[in-house]
Formats: structure tokens, C-alpha cells, sequence
């Protein structure tokens, strides 16, 4: 593992894994929280939690390979490099381990790695997310998407996608959040929005180890969430010894932008609750509380 990378800020750039990956790294702490975006966005989805979190805690956000400012217009794309990816940054960090927080596909992310590289993680935070693989007819829909984009360009895909993720509420109250997400992503290529159309639609499930995860776990999910359904969430609860789920009212699939203020007390509550998170004690607490 390579020393400690002492540089803050904002927009910094790390070669990593054979592409040029963009991040935030605010704050200070013990254990950082990492934060991985959804599809098709960018790490500027956490600028609220980032700005709320960033006095107490040292809080990296990062570009996923392809997506913001982390281009790559070559590689063909799955959830396992993204994972990949994330333990190699961390190296790169000198990070031995980490609260990773991710929503949608940044929750996928998560999950494939701490199946796969369990002893990286401290505490698990998901997001508007789900274990499950994509039904037959998910990814059907997924592989019509993208010929259609090869055929017509990405418009007509993200007008639909835009409609899909928010609470009907923000599009007649929160205009300019609409605005901001559809400019972010618009802003992915062709090549981009379809190579993570298909690394979505050929992800594997991960739920069958959701009973190995014996990290502190947030679960918070939109109630009107359309993408990660609720169900999906509970589903999650269930499963994960001693996990934590937050129901966010008036929200869709990103809830995080939607109602930044209550996701960002129950993001907060649990960090502080945690204490400096030592496994064997948190299962213990959450235990007596059943």
C-alpha cells in the first residue's frame, strides 16, 4: 500500500487501474466515507452530504470510471472493475479501510466489493438500491435501450430515465435540482450511458451473501422510489444482521437530492452512533434493541 496522500480539495485526479480517476476529498477522520454515484451521474450527487459531513469527517467522493470527469471511452464496463477500481484508489490512498456509501449503482458497487473484499470495510451505506440482478425483462428493456441509443442518440433514453427517478413533487417544486441532474446526464457520451446500460443489465445478484455482511449497515430509501423499489430495501433489512432502514417521505430514487436535510440526519445519526465502529459491540447494540 503507498503513503498517505496528504492533498484536499476538490476535482483532484488520480491515475488508477489504467484511467485517470476524478474526486473530492474533504475533511478530516479516522475512517473515511467514500461515496459512490449512481447512473448516469457524477460525485457532485454529494455536494450537500459533503458540505454537511466535511467538519467531522474525512469524506471522498469519487467519479466512476466513464462517468463526470473520469473519462474512459474504451473499456467495456462491469461491476466488478468499478469494484476494482475502488479497492485500488484506496491503495492508491494508503486507505486499509473504509465507510462506503453508495446510491443506485454506487450501492451495487458496494455491495459486489464488500462480497468480494469484505476485510476494506468498516460500515456499509445503501442508498435507493437493490441486491437483486436484473429480472429477464429488465434487462431486455436495458439491450433495447442501447440499440436504440446506437440508433438515435442518447435524448430520447435520458428524457425517460429523468422522468423515472424523481418524486413527482420536484418536477413542480424543485426545478432547478430536474435541471442540474438531466445536465449531468447529458453531459455522458453515447458510449458511456450504453457501456453502463449493459454493465447494469449483466451484473450478478448479490444477495445471497447479504447474511455474510457483519459491518454497521444504513439502508435509507425514497418512499416513491420507481427504480429500487422499497420492497427491495426491506428486502435488504431483512437480510443484513442488525441493519438500520430510514424511510425518506416525498422522495423518489434520489432521495439524497431531493430531501438532502432528513437524508443527511440519518446519515449523520448513524455515523455518530457508530462510534469509531467497532463490529462485535455495534451487533451487540443492535441486538438488544430487537
Amino acid at each position: 500500500m503507498e503513503t498517505e496522500n496528504k492533498t484536499k480539495g476538490y476535482d483532484l485526479t488520480m491515475e488508477v487501474n489504467d484511467f485517470n480517476l476524478s474526486y473530492d476529498d474533504l475533511g478530516e477522520g479516522r475512517y473515511p466515507i467514500i461515496f459512490l454515484h449512481g447512473f448516469p451521474f457524477d460525485k457532485s450527487m454529494w455536494k450537500e452530504q459533503c458540505e454537511f459531513l466535511k467538519n467531522s469527517y474525512r469524506l471522498i467522493a469519487c467519479d466512476i470510471r466513464g462517468f463526470g470527469k473520469s473519462t474512459d471511452e474504451t473499456t467495456p464496463l462491469s461491476m466488478s472493475l468499478f469494484a476494482d477500481d475502488l479497492i485500488l484508489f484506496m491503495d492508491k490512498l494508503a486507505i486499509d479501510k473504509t465507510i462506503i456509501c453508495g446510491l443506485s449503482m454506487g450501492g451495487f458497487i458496494a455491495l459486489n466489493a464488500v462480497k468480494r473484499f469484505p476485510e476494506r470495510f468498516e460500515g456499509l451505506i445503501l442508498c435507493d438500491t437493490q441486491c437483486i440482478a436484473d429480472t429477464a425483462e429488465v434487462k431486455e428493456q436495458r439491450l433495447r435501450d442501447i440499440v436504440e441509443i446506437d440508433n438515435d442518440g442518447v435524448t430520447n433514453f435520458n428524457e425517460r430515465f429523468i422522468k423515472k427517478v424523481f418524486h413527482e413533487d420536484s418536477f413542480v417544486n424543485k426545478k432547478e435540482l430536474v435541471e442540474n441532474l438531466q445536465d449531468i446526464v447529458f453531459a455522458n457520451s453515447k458510449h458511456v450511458i450504453s457501456q453502463g446500460l449493459l454493465a447494469l443489465a449483466v451484473r450478478t445478484e448479490t444477495c445471497s451473501t447479504l447474511s455474510k455482511i457483519k459491518i454497521p449497515t444504513l439502508i435509507i430509501c425514497g418512499r416513491e422510489d420507481a427504480v429500487t423499489p422499497l420492497t427491495q430495501s426491506e428486502y435488504m433489512k431483512s437480510h443484513i444482521e442488525g441493519s438500520i432502514l430510514k424511510v425518506i417521505d416525498n422522495a423518489g430514487h434520489v432521495s439524497n437530492l431531493e430531501q438532502p436535510k432528513e437524508f443527511n440526519e440519518y446519515l449523520n445519526e448513524f455515523l455518530m452512533n457508530q462510534g469509531e465502529f467497532h463490529t462485535e459491540n455495534w451487533l451487540e447494540n443492535q441486538r438488544s434493541f430487537r
